[in-house]
C-alpha cells in the first residue's frame, strides 16, 4: 500500500477520468460499464469510428457465452436487450473422427440438466452484442467516449498516467487499461512482452441454415487437420468454426460458395439435413499469444491484449469477461478503502487473481489442439479412451459441465450475479 505522502499526492492531481480504456471492441465497452458500476469515471478510446463498430449485417462472428458471462451482462443491463436473440446451449457433444467417416463410438455428451443453474451458456451473434454494448455506453454519464482517434503514446509516473492521441489530445488518468487486442499497443508501450506461436491452422468461419432443428445442441468434432465446431444459433441456423491447415484453408476459402459447401458437407454430416450458407465467409489465422505480465506501472491488460488462445473450447471472450469482472472487483474494493486504484499493490491483486487461470486456459487449449489435431493411432486411442471414461463417470462429467458454464473457481461478484 502507498505511504501517506504518495496518497496525498495522487489525490491532489487533476485527471480527465479515473481510468482510460484503450480499445473499443467488446471488452473495452463492457469494462467501461463495469467500472462505472463501481463508481469510477472512464474515458473509452477507440481507434475506429463508432459507425464502423456498429455496422449492420452478420459478419460470421458469434460468441459462446458461458452462463457466468451472461450474469455479468445482466448486471450491466445488457442481457435484457439481447436475450431474445440469444440461443441457449442445452447440450454439448464432443466426438473424434475423420471427414466422411462419421464420429468415433467414443464421445462425450454434456447435458445441462445435470446442473441446477440452467443452460450452460448462450450463443450470441456479434451483430446483436456489439451494438447493445455501444448503445449502453452512450447512456452512462461517467463514461466519456473518444472515437476515430488512436493512441500514439503513453506516459506513466508515480502519480498517474497519460495517453496521447493522434489528434494531439492528451488524456490523464490514474490507470490505463489495454483492451486493444493481441497486438496491443498499450502492452508494447508499457514494455510488456509476449510469448506465443502459430498453429499452422486457419479457422474458416461462417453460418449455415439447415432443414432440421438443432435442439440447442453444440457439437465439437475433432478431425486430423483441426476441430470443427457446430454451434446453435436462432432460427435453425448454426455457427461454424472450422479449423484446417493453412494451405487447406486457403484453397477451400478460394472456392465458390457451392463448392465450399461441398467440402464442408462430409465434415458436417447429414444430421441437421441439407445446409446452405447464411451470410458471408471469413477466415482467421490461429495462434497462441500470452502477455508475459498482466500489469505494468499504472497499466493493466484485459482480454486478447492479455491472452489470445485457440478457439477450440470457445472460451476466448469468456476469459476476457472474467478479466473484466476481476478487475472491476479489485478496483471497487480498493476505492472503498481509499487506495490509489492505479498503484502497484492494487494491480498486483488483479494479476494474482487472473494470471494462473489465463495460463491454465492457454495450456489446456494448446494441449487439446495438439492431442486431437492429428491422425496418430496412439493419440487416437488415448483420446478415445479418455472421452469414454469421462462419459461414464457422472461426477467428472458434471465437473466438465460446470467448467463449461464458467461456474468453477474463485468467481468475481459480477459473475456470481452480485453487485460490486
Amino acid at each position: 500500500m502507498d505511504n501517506p505522502p504518495t496518497r496525498i499526492l495522487w489525490r491532489s492531481m487533476t485527471f480527465d477520468s479515473d481510468i482510460a480504456i484503450v480499445g473499443g471492441g467488446l471488452n473495452g465497452p463492457a469494462l467501461a460499464l463495469a467500472l462505472a458500476k463501481a463508481g469510477q469515471t472512464v474515458t473509452l478510446i477507440d481507434a475506429l469510428p463508432v459507425k464502423t463498430r456498429k455496422a449492420a449485417g452478420f459478419d460470421g462472428r458469434s460468441y459462446a457465452l458461458a452462463l457466468s458471462s451472461t450474469r455479468l451482462f445482466d448486471a450491466l443491463d445488457i442481457w435484457d436487450v439481447i436475450a431474445d436473440d440469444a440461443q441457449p446451449m442445452l447440450d454439448i457433444k464432443v466426438s473424434d473422427g475423420r471427414a466422411g467417416e462419421g464420429p468415433s463410438p467414443f464421445f462425450m455428451h454434456f447435458d445441462h440438466a445435470e446442473i441446477e443453474e440452467g443452460p450452460m451458456g448462450y450463443m450470441v451473434e456479434d451483430r446483436h452484442l456489439r451494438p447493445a454494448l455501444l448503445d449502453a455506453v452512450t447512456q452512462v454519464k461517467p463514461i466519456t467516449q473518444i472515437n476515430a482517434d488512436p493512441v500514439v503514446a503513453q506516459h506513466v509516473d508515480n502519480t498517474g498516467a497519460s495517453v496521447t492521441l493522434a489528434s494531439g489530445k492528451i488524456i490523464r488518468a490514474r490507470l490505463v487499461v489495454g483492451c486493444d487486442g493481441r497486438g496491443s499497443g498499450t502492452a508494447q508501450r508499457a514494455g510488456i512482452t509476449r510469448t506465443g506461436w502459430g498453429y499452422g491452422q486457419t479457422a474458416l468461419v461462417c453460418a449455415v441454415a439447415h432443414t432440421h432443428p438443432h435442439h440447442g445442441v453444440a457439437h465439437q468434432f475433432f478431425m486430423p487437420p483441426g476441430p470443427l465446431a457446430i454451434l446453435p444459433l436462432t432460427q435453425n441456423r448454426s455457427s461454424i468454426v472450422w479449423s484446417e491447415t493453412d494451405d487447406n484453408a486457403r484453397a477451400i476459402n478460394a472456392l465458390p460458395d457451392a463448392e465450399y459447401l461441398d467440402v464442408l458437407r462430409p465434415r458436417f454430416g447429414s444430421f441437421l439435413g441439407d445446409i446452405s450458407l447464411a451470410g458471408k465467409r471469413f477466415t482467421y489465422p490461429l495462434s497462441l499469444s500470452l502477455a508475459n505480465a498482466l500489469i505494468a506501472q499504472r497499466v493493466a491488460l484485459v482480454g486478447d491484449a492479455a491472452h489470445g488462445v485457440h478457439p477450440i473450447a470457445g472460451q476466448g471472450l469468456n476469459a476476457g469477461i472474467r478479466d473484466i469482472a476481476a478487475l472491476a472487483d479489485v478496483i471497487a474494493d480498493a476505492a472503498r478503502r481509499g487506495e490509489d486504484i492505479g498503484a502497484a499493490p492494487v494491480l498486483g491483486r488483479y494479476q494474482q487473481w487472473r494470471r494462473f487461470d489465463n495460463a491454465t486456459l492457454a495450456l489446456a487449449t494448446d494441449t487439446f489442439n495438439r492431442l486431437f489435431s492429428n491422425d496418430n493411432i496412439v493419440a487416437r486411442g488415448v483420446r478415445d479412451l479418455g472421452m469414454g471414461l469421462v462419459a461414464r463417470i457422472p461426477g467428472l462429467r458434471r465437473s466438465f459441465i460446470r467448467e463449461a458454464a464458467g461456474l468453477t473457481g474463485d468467481l468475481p461478484r459480477l459473475l456470481q450475479g452480485k453487485s460490486l
